[in-house]
């Protein structure tokens, strides 16, 4: 299923929620919605679902325009599947029964799974793992099944377009790992076209064939996950997803000058030309590196202010200058809070210079 999105735009009461949003979604592609809270994603999704009639522009599904200022196809008549953050499941209907109920009223559930429910259902059971507990009722479920229930419900009419908000929110943080993995596998095995709306920069990027970054009701940038984590096009998609560092200083042909050290040079990583224009080199916290001595004069001086161990790296808050930057390393380098360090660039040798010697770091 296809979806063309095209000038949307949404206001509540005088707020511009959404501002003249364009997307095109292609046939089987997993797209991930994210932002902050209030940038306009979970408007836009039920928009997409039909619970929203736009303020101007138009949503077209498959071939049909389903939704424009002047008419909008309910969620009903759109084949469409829902899974909410809240999991929304009806506390009176065991798992078997949440799975049956859309085979039962859904409009575009085909004749031959209508006419062998039974087996539908144990297929999709089977899907998400969840056929030893067929019989039980919500409140006898943990959160992670609670959640497969709501996935195994949309998926089981086959609808062409899965509509996500938010789904693993409220599930504890390795729970929510796994059921990253467990969603892949669901797209891979329905070929359903996903919009996944999340503000968890993780997830967007461990899932999604393509991110469509939103800010203010606009779109920032759209891009693969390799794409929006290697070329950011804004200092907020460089905070946002990676939490970069944005080194402020002066582009200068393929060079880079931090203002903080007039005599380095970094060179141009790759990096896109909307940023080099706001002279900005946006730093990934593990393209740093550390040192107690300033090798080759290419360090920038730092003030360690916070030291936080996570396992297989340890991550640091440096004071440089009047700036706060943060640096992942791996743990076989310590330093300690308070310490004086140096901080370098981590690129290939030769690369990083100073006094135009071209010295290796």
């Amino acid at each position: 299923m296809t979806i063309a999105i095209n000038q949307l735009s949404k206001e509540f009461d005088g707020f511009q929620a959404l501002k003249k949003i364009n997307l095109q979604v292609r046939e089987g592609e997993f797209i991930a919605i994210l932002g902050p809270s209030g940038c306009g994603k979970t408007t836009l999704l039920r928009l997409l679902a039909g619970f929203l009639s736009p303020s101007e522009g138009e949503i077209v599904i498959g071939n049909n325009a389903v939704g424009n200022p002047q008419q909008t196809l309910p969620p009903e008549h759109r084949n469409i599947g829902m899974v909410f953050q809240s999991f929304a499941l009806w506390p009176h209907l065991n798992v078997q029964e949440h799975i049956r109920f859309p085979l039962m009223h859904h409009r575009f559930v085909r004749k031959e799974i209508k006419k062998n429910q039974h087996e539908r259902i144990n297929e999709v059971l089977k899907m998400v793992d969840l056929e030893a507990f067929a019989e039980r009722m919500p409140n006898e479920l943990s959160g992670g099944q609670k959640q497969r229930v709501a996935l195994a419900r949309a998926i089981a009419p086959q609808p062409e377009l899965l509509l996500m908000d938010e789904p693993l929110s409220n599930l504890d943080a390795e729970l929510r790992m796994e059921m990253r993995s467990e969603i892949q596998a669901l797209h891979q095995l329905t070929k359903a076209t996903i919009v996944y709306v999340t503000h968890d920069q993780g997830e967007a990027l461990a899932m999604a064939n393509r991110i469509v970054v939103m800010n203010q009701g606009e779109i920032e940038q759209i891009g693969t996950p390799s794409d929006i984590y290697t070329k950011p096009v804004s200092p907020f998609v460089a905070r946002f997803v990676g939490k970069a560092n944005l080194v402020e200083g002066v582009w200068n042909e393929k060079h880079f000058v931090p203002s903080l050290a007039s005599d380095i040079r970094w060179p141009d990583t790759g990096v896109v030309s909307a940023m080099k224009e706001q002279n900005i080199y946006p730093v990934r916290p593990e393209q740093f590196r550390l040192s107690k001595e300033n090798e080759s004069g290419s360090g920038l001086p730092g003030l360690i202010t916070s030291v936080q161990f996570q396992g297989k790296e340890i991550h640091y808050t440096l004071e440089v200058a009047d700036q706060t930057w943060a640096v992942h390393t791996d743990v076989s380098q310590r330093f300690s809070l308070g310490e004086a360090v140096y901080i370098h660039l981590s690129v290939p040798r030769n690369t990083v210079t100073k006094n135009h010697h071209h010295q290796a770091i």
